[in-house]
């Protein structure tokens, strides 16, 4: 697979509107109404948010794969990465403008977003925690991780102290040449990892110590996927998590990264979500 920048924003035979940060793919024939969401109502819409040291683009083969088997509305918005209760709000707000059933989707810490965004939103009928967190009140993502043993991520982080003028923190970043161990396992080549390296988002180092809000996950139904490669998140924790949630759980042989080396299991799963629900 070939990851360059000009595949990242382009998906086969549709171009990507990139535009406000949002990574969205209607079907041809589609109208889309304000805020990415369109007027389809045969299926819902799907929301897909991506966690840490990735970005929107990320789920270019996912989104491929449900345009092909109908979904008309796929919208990948970007995640702040500032905190977690912002980051929340933030996508929380973003769901008020989809139209309709939405599927809600979580990468790794993109999962303990879509755990509080999805709070009090009935048009949510569908969690999917892709190698995510899924967090309980009250607790934060470094308690989860303090609970199992420690995995590759823990000493491939790179600090950088930020400032905007108005306030300052320390970005976290995955350092390069232990990009393509942690986040992908070595199952994609050496190019392709490097750009992703080059080209990931960092996190604010504080959003791990946020603790989560209510779960969304205790009053709507839940699929995950189990890494079984991680080396991001403990294999051990997504299951704890999944089972915690009582969610509908798949183990893969897959990375952290499992919308990048396995798109299929992860279309397969949102498509289960999709029709559970539907």
């Amino acid at each position: 697979m070939n990851l360059s920048r000009s595949r990242l924003f382009r998906l086969i035979g549709t171009t990507v509107a990139v535009g406000m940060g949002i990574c969205a793919v209607p079907a041809q024939g589609a109208s889309a109404a304000p805020g990415g969401a369109g007027t389809d109502r045969a299926k819902p819409t799907v929301v897909l948010v991506h966690g840490a040291f990735a970005d929107a683009s990320g789920w270019e083969n996912v989104i491929g794969r449900l345009h092909g088997e109908g979904y008309r509305n796929v919208i990948a918005p970007a995640n702040p990465l500032r905190g977690l209760a912002s980051d929340s709000a933030y996508i929380a707000s973003f769901l008020k403008s989809v139209r309709g059933p939405v599927v809600l989707v979580g990468h790794s810490y993109g999962g303990a977003v879509i755990t509080n965004a999805a709070a009090g939103n009935k048009n949510v009928k569908a969690l999917v925690y892709i190698a995510a967190f899924a967090p309980t009140a009250k607790e934060t993502i470094t308690s989860i991780n303090n609970r199992f043993p420690a995995t590759p991520l823990a000493t491939a982080l790179n600090p950088v102290p930020y400032s905007t003028g108005t306030s300052s923190g320390v970005d976290l970043y995955i350092k390069p040449d232990k990009y393509r161990d942690v986040f992908l396992s070595d199952r994609l080549p050496e190019p392709d990892a490097q750009v992703l390296a080059a080209t990931q988002r960092p996190i604010d180092a504080a959003a791990f110590d946020e603790p989560s809000g209510k779960p969304a996950w205790k009053t709507k139904p839940s699929w995950a996927l189990v890494a079984e490669q991680d080396h991001a998140i403990s294999p051990d924790a997504e299951r704890f998590m999944a089972e915690r949630a009582h969610a509908r759980t798949i183990e893969v042989e897959a990375p952290h990264a499992a919308f990048l080396t396995n798109p299929g299991a992860v279309t397969g799963l949102i498509r289960d979500a999709a029709q559970a629900v539907g």
